[in-house]
Formats: C-alpha cells, sequence, structure tokens
C-alpha cells in the first residue's frame, strides 16, 4: 500500500499538473484528478487534442509552477458560493461534481498560484513539494465512466520523493513494457483478438492452445488427486434460474440481453453456480456423501465497457476455474485448509512463490447468522495462519453473502495480482433452499464454498506471459526442443533425432529450412525454444547432440540422446 504521504504529494502533483495545462492551452474544462496506487491522472475537456508530444511541455510548466513554490491554500465555500464560481468559470463537468458532495459536508476549494481546484484535499505545503515526477501517457476516458457520456482527455504520470526512485519506476516500466502479453501474444502466435469476431473474444492460437491444454491437463491431473470430481454445464439457462440465484437483481449489467427460444428466455451464464447447485439438487444429499468437491472449467460471458478492456487481462468471455464445495458445517476448518493449501501449491508449480492473502469480513448488511459468519471467517483466518502467510485484514470488505480470502501474488518484476479467490456463501444455499439428511435424519443447509485458483484461463495466461517474458519453462513452452541441421545433408539424421525424442512425449521439431545455422538459431531464440539441438558430421558419426540451452550462456556442451532426454525430463518432471 502506498503511504498518505506519498498520495498526498501525488494529489498536489496532479493539481499542479492541470494548471500547467490550464497556462498551456484555451478554454481547458477540468473533471477529475486523483492519486493512485500508480501515480496520478486529471481529465480534461479541451478542443486542443492532446499528443505524446504535448506531455516534456506540459513537464516544463509544471517544473517552473513547482520553482514558484506557490501554496496550497484551502476555503471554505457555501454551497451557492461554489456552485457560482464554477459557472462563471465554465466548469460544467465541476458543477456536476459539486451536487454530488452530501448536504451539510463542507466545500473546499484549493488553490497554487492562479489555479483553484474544487477538492476535499489534503496538499502538501507549496508546489515545490511536489517532489520528482514524469508525466506518462495520454488516453481516453469516458465522463464518470459512461460510453454514453462525452469522452474526456486523460493524462497519466507519477511522482516520487526523490529522482532516485523515480528513476526506478521508470526502469520497471520499460521492463513491463517489453513483457507486455499483448505484445508478446503477436510475436510468439499465443493469441489474438478480431474486431471482427467481437471484442474482449479471444482466438487463441495453436501455441496458445498448446500450453492452454497443458495447463488444463495439470488442473484436471491435480483436482481428481485432492478429491474433486469434474461437473460440465451448459453455457445458457432460463431466465427463471438466474432470478432465483440473484443475478438478475444484482448482476444484470454484466449480463448480455435475453434470448428467446420457444417463447421462453435465457440468458448466456456470467457464472457457474447455480448450474452446480442444480446438480447438488438432482437428487436428495446425504451427510455421509460431504463434503461434494465440483470442479470446472467453465467458459463464461460478461459484458465488459469497450473501455477496459485489455488483451487477455480484461475480455467478456473467459474460462474460470471454477469450483464449488458443498460440505457440513464440522468439515469447514478443514476445507478451507485444503482449498488454501492447493491454492499455494499450483501457484508454486507455475513458478510463482510470492503470495499474501487478504481476509475480507462481515460487512454491515450481510446475510446468514452472526454464529455462521463467525465459523466462517474463522475457519479463513485458521488457514491462513497454519499456511504461514501474510494477511492484511480488509474489516467489513466481505460481500453480502459471506467471508472471503482473496490471494495476490508477484511476479517476476514485483507486480501484484490478484488471483486465487475462497469465498463463503450463505446466500445461495437459502435462496435455492439447499439441504442434506443428517445423522439426525433431519434436514440441514449446507455450507456452500466458491474457489477459483487460477482466477480465469485467459488472464491466468496473460499474467503467466508477463512472468516469463513469453520464455516459459520447458514443461509449459508449446515446443520444447529444435534441432538445428548444419546442412541439408545432416536433415536426415536430424529427423532420426526428432523421432527418438518425440517417442519420450516431449515436443520437437527439425528446422528444415535451407538457411544458415546463424540465422536458425536467431530464430529459435526469437521464438524462445528452451532447447536447440545442433547437430552435423561429428554429431551424426558419435549420434550425439550439440546441446544449447536458452540463456546467453547456454552452450552445454555434446551430449548423447540418452542423457540429454533423462536431463530435460528431469526438469520437465520438477517444473524446474
Amino acid at each position: 500500500m502506498i503511504n498518505e504521504k506519498l498520495l498526498r504529494k501525488r494529489h498536489s502533483t496532479a493539481h499542479l499538473m492541470a494548471a500547467a495545462v490550464k497556462n498551456l492551452f484555451d478554454a481547458v474544462k477540468f473533471d477529475i484528478g486523483p492519486a493512485t496506487e500508480e501515480g496520478f491522472y486529471y481529465d480534461f475537456d479541451m478542443e486542443h487534442r492532446l499528443v505524446p508530444e504535448d506531455l516534456p511541455r506540459i513537464e516544463e510548466e509544471m517544473k517552473r509552477l513547482a520553482g514558484q513554490k506557490d501554496p496550497f491554500t484551502c476555503d471554505e465555500y457555501t454551497r451557492d458560493d461554489a456552485r457560482k464560481l464554477l459557472t462563471d468559470s465554465g466548469q460544467s463537468y465541476k458543477v456536476e461534481r459539486l451536487a454530488d458532495i452530501p448536504e451539510g459536508d463542507k466545500i473546499t476549494f484549493y488553490q497554487c498560484g492562479e489555479f483553484i481546484d474544487l477538492c476535499r484535499g489534503p496538499h502538501v505545503e507549496h508546489t515545490g513539494h511536489t517532489g520528482a515526477f514524469k508525466l506518462l501517457s495520454i488516453a481516453g476516458s469516458y465522463y464518470r465512466g459512461n460510453e454514453n457520456n462525452p469522452m474526456l482527455q486523460r493524462i497519466y504520470g507519477t511522482s516520487f520523493n526523490s529522482p532516485k526512485e523515480l528513476k526506478i519506476y521508470l526502469r520497471a516500466i520499460e521492463e513491463a513494457k517489453k513483457r507486455d502479453h499483448r505484445k508478446l501474444g503477436t510475436e510468439l502466435e499465443l493469441f489474438s483478438v478480431s474486431e471482427s469476431v467481437g471484442a474482449g473474444l479471444i482466438l487463441w492460437h495453436p501455441n496458445g492452445a498448446r500450453i492452454r491444454n497443458i495447463i488444463e491437463n495439470f488442473w484436471r491431473e491435480k483436482h481428481y488427486q485432492d478429491g474433486y470430481e469434474m461437473v460440465y454445464s451448459p453455457h445458457i439457462g432460463f431466465a427463471d434460474l438466474w432470478q432465483t440465484s440473484g443475478h438478475l437483481d444484482c448482476y444484470q449489467e454484466a449480463m448480455y440481453a435475453p434470448i428467446t427460444i420457444d417463447d421462453r428466455e435465457y440468458y448466456v451464464k456470467p457464472m457457474n453456480c447455480p448450474f452446480h447447485i442444480k446438480v447438488f439438487q438432482s437428487r436428495n444429499r446425504s451427510y455421509r456423501e460431504l463434503p461434494l468437491r465440483w470442479a470446472e472449467l467453465g467458459t463464461v460471458y460478461r459484458y465488459e465497457k469497450s473501455g477496459v478492456l485489455h488483451g487477455l487481462l480484461r475480455v467478456r468471455g473467459f474460462t474460470q476455474d471454477d469450483a464449488h464445495i458443498f460440505c457440513t458445517p464440522d468439515q469447514v476448518v478443514n476445507e478451507i485448509s485444503e482449498v488454501l493449501r492447493f491454492c499455494l501449491f499450483m501457484w508454486k508449480s507455475f513458478g510463482f512463490s510470492d503470495v499474501k492473502a487478504y481476509l475480507a469480513t462481515k460487512p454491515p448488511k450481510a446475510v446468514g447468522d452472526d454464529a455462521q459468519w463467525e465459523q466462517a471467517t474463522r475457519s479463513l483466518e485458521q488457514a491462513v495462519q497454519d499456511a504461514d502467510l501474510q494477511c492484511e485484514v480488509d474489516p467489513g470488505g466481505g460481500a453480502f453473502y459471506g467471508p472471503k480470502i482473496d490471494l495476490k501474488i508477484k511476479d517476476a518484476i514485483g507486480r501484484e495480482w490478484q488471483t486465487s479467490t475462497i469465498q463463503f456463501d450463505f446466500n445461495l444455499p437459502e435462496r435455492f433452499d439447499l439441504s442434506f439428511i443428517g445423522e439426525d435424519g433431519k434436514k440441514h443447509r449446507p455450507y456452500m464454498i466458491h474457489r477459483a485458483l487460477l482466477g480465469s484461463l485467459e488472464r491466468f495466461f496473460g499474467i503467466l506471459i508477463e512472468h516469463y517474458a513469453g520464455a516459459f519453462p520447458a514443461w509449459l513452452a508449446p515446443l520444447q526442443i529444435r534441432v538445428l541441421p548444419i546442412t541439408l545433408e545432416h536433415h536426415d539424421y536430424a529427423e532420426e533425432v526428432r523421432k527418438t525424442l518425440s517417442k519420450h512425449q516431449l515436443r520437437v521439431e527439425v528446422d528444415s529450412r535451407s538457411e544458415s545455422l546463424g540465422a536458425k538459431i536467431r530464430k529459435s531464440r526469437n521464438e524462445r525454444i528452451p532447447y536447440m539441438l545442433i547437430v552435423g558430421d561429428k554429431e551424426a558419426e558419435n549420434q550425439h547432440v550439440s546441446v544449447r540451452k536458452r540463456g546467453d550462456d547456454g552452450d552445454l556442451g555434446s551430449m548423447d540422446l540418452v542423457s540429454f532426454t533423462d536431463m530435460i525430463t528431469k526438469e520437465i518432471e520438477e517444473k524446474a
């Protein structure tokens, strides 16, 4: 979390940027300019269309204003006076924002130099305390996030306490750009998005589909080992189903419009849980059967505004690695501990070891009785403690239907990603009147736990691409080995090598192009192939291969095929 002092500095720098924009361009209307975890931004409405070349010019004006060390002063206004000030200065967006301030709340304006802004504050003492700053990019932004409203121009920037901290951050941004999954997805032919198919809908190319298949097979294998069973559910369901689940009341904005079949309305599913509940309800259940752990790689569809779609990370159709656990109250502690252990195992398997838990507890408005909430929250707390995980508590941050644990992982360059969720649900068992027959022969309500390990395959794959910068470990790489014959005369031996390795379930191909060895090596490096096996006269004569592992110091020398096969097989089994 960013400390309050830095957030204050960034908020002040946003005001400094707005003051510079006002000085440089005519007829500027301002909307909002908050501080963020990464820096700050400000939204503008003006005739001038901002281009990247404008940013250095704005920065120079910001530096000039910072050098003046104008104090940030605060004045309180009546609502009428505030409205008059904003109306007279043509700030129509601010007039609307003024209306958002509840009656009775203070209305304050902050001024630095000639720039004055409706703002709650707080701010630094003067413009000279805005720190080391940098403007980063320009983007479009709908007013209030509504695509039916005017499109504003947003400038993103960041600031830090010192130039050294800023330099480190800017280096990290450059590294992140190199790892951008959208760029690498195209270069490595992993996936694409076609506007002729639909925004936010992913086309998986053979290389990406191969990795997805490896992930799914590993996922299923480990689920079966952990006592889960697989279920499959349809992509659409009656409107009545979504009415009972509460989605039509609480979630309809994220659902697509209904379709009518045989005079009945159906909705494309945004979630899998109602279908798993219906499997549970297909017959009477006994306490002897519980816990029931049902998992599904279920594809769901949610309406996301076009402005927030982002490669694989924010899409409209995605496959969720979903599971629902139905258990008795006395099974809850063990089930939560097992789910958390499973989560940590999966993340470690994919190369992530820095994991932190966030525990969200009961909000003011909630369903379920206090005893249920207490037991559920205690189960989550106990599981986190047993796993020896760092944990932050979010008091009152749970959903109305139950407490939850969110896990966040850090990738190779230190960015935090929201991933696994373990969520109690006291709502759906009530809505669907779920029950099992207890040892006493009476009906009892089961506990229901929603659980996602990877989140969605699309988003997880995007994180994975950026974590590894496209250089996947051998067990995940779509192509593990490429055999490079030095000349056309060595193709027959190269093909022998390929056939031998293929018998060991290794993914291998021969580069049979009539190109130089250097060109073949460059191609394999660019495609981030884990291993290159170079074969020429000497290798063919000795039945060896010259092994090059991906990386600058990857020349492993000559090996016989048995030794190489043992080495790479061990690496794959250990998921090194």
